[in-house]
């Protein structure tokens, strides 16, 4: 397999930070680009009798700072940066398409049960939708006071 551009989508979180590491890894030893996005979900707005509910809308000037410093420990590794908008798995196939990558790295919070159900998995979806290979990394195992 040749792989010249590796996406890593990130939410900020421990296992998408994994991830990046482990993207890193393999885009040095391909010689690979890396690009790193972030999906801004589009704010839902419900309403209910004469009042209008909204989620506050994310400062966009904040996630892209928080993105850029999203970067490889080896400066040699080249990494773009993308803030999409929308659905999370769809903007991130849709990207990964436009940007012809050779193969995706995604966290996964490794929810089961209810909360898998109701939150849904991003990570499955992109698993599912994706023309190229993916790989998912499992949130990282604290280590106890004991090990």
């Amino acid at each position: 397999m040749n792989i010249k551009k590796i996406m890593v989508p990130t939410d900020f979180s421990p296992s998408s930070e994994a991830a990046m590491v482990l993207a890193a890894s393999l885009a040095r030893d391909c010689g690979a680009t890396i690009l790193v996005v972030h999906v801004e979900e589009i704010p839902l707005a419900t309403g209910g009798a004469e009042f209008l509910y909204s989620i506050p809308e994310p400062n966009t000037q904040e996630l892209r700072q928080m993105l850029s410093k999203i970067v490889p420990k080896d400066p040699a590794v080249p990494c773009e940066h993308r803030l999409l908008a929308g659905d999370a798995a769809e903007a991130i196939v849709r990207t990964a398409e436009a940007e012809h990558i050779d193969m995706i790295v995604i966290g996964t919070h490794g929810r089961t049960g209810l909360s898998r159900l109701l939150m849904g998995s991003v990570a499955e979806a992109v698993v599912r939708r994706a023309s190229c290979p993916v790989l998912t990394m499992k949130q990282p195992v604290k280590e106890t006071a004991g090990n």
